[in-house]
């Protein structure tokens, strides 16, 4: 069996905006304080971004106030669905790529994502991209502050519901930060980097990308993928 550890933001879809409007109505409802900035979100898990954003605001944050927080978030997200499937997308390729590796037998995909895993499912669902995710596979980001260790969640996740062993040479992890890079690679996993966020391809390669494409419509990604997964 082959695993395809999918990120979320800036790999599959684009939020255009209504993510972070989301995040900081809810980092007011939950703390009082408007938020005046937000910490770096590229490749981060959310309560990684929470905290240090709170904390740029002369904040500690505690694990109750992060509960709290992704309990807005989901809800806000499903309040929200319409306006987000509006403005934002599903970047170019996302649909037939999924739909092209969910043709070829033996491979299964799920995601990695610092998104908190109902919010994942809604940003995937509301633009069609969740049929052939297994999210009850991959790994979120109330799993663990380390994206290293999300991919190792989902492996083990993949490994006991499917009752199989899953090894790092069976994974691939598709991603579009230098983080992504960094965790598939603490991992012993290929990494194939998507230059459709805010890090260019040549940025990508330098982290250690495996191979590195600038978006999903690339041939040599969907060639790639079924090589690998047959």
């Amino acid at each position: 069996m082959q695993v395809v550890l999918w990120d979320i933001d800036h790999t599959l879809i684009d939020t255009n905006g209504v993510g972070g409007e989301i995040f900081g109505e809810c980092f007011h409802r939950v703390t009082g304080h408007r938020m005046r900035e937000q910490a770096a979100v590229d490749g981060m898990t959310e309560p990684v971004i929470f905290r240090e954003t709170a904390a740029l605001h002369g904040l500690t944050s505690t694990r109750a106030m992060f509960e709290e927080f992704a309990a807005c978030s989901a809800e806000q997200h499903r309040l929200r669905a319409g306006e987000l499937r509006t403005r934002g997308r599903a970047l170019p390729g996302a649909a037939h790529t999924l739909a092209a590796v969910a043709e070829v037998t033996g491979v299964v995909q799920t995601v990695v994502t610092g998104n908190i895993r109902p919010v994942a499912e809604i940003k995937l669902g509301v633009f069609g991209l969740d049929t052939h995710v297994r999210f009850e596979l991959g790994g979120y980001g109330e799993d663990d502050d380390d994206r290293a260790a999300l991919v190792r969640t989902a492996m083990t996740r993949t490994s006991q519901t499917l009752k199989t062993t899953v090894a790092p040479e069976d994974v691939l992890l598709i991603g579009d930060t230098p983080a992504d890079v960094a965790a598939a690679l603490a991992n012993h996993v290929h990494v194939l980097a998507v230059a459709s966020g805010r890090t260019n391809a040549a940025d990508l390669a330098r982290a250690g990308a495996h191979t590195v494409v600038e978006d999903l419509t690339d041939p040599l990604l969907l060639d790639l993928l079924t090589r690998r997964t047959t």
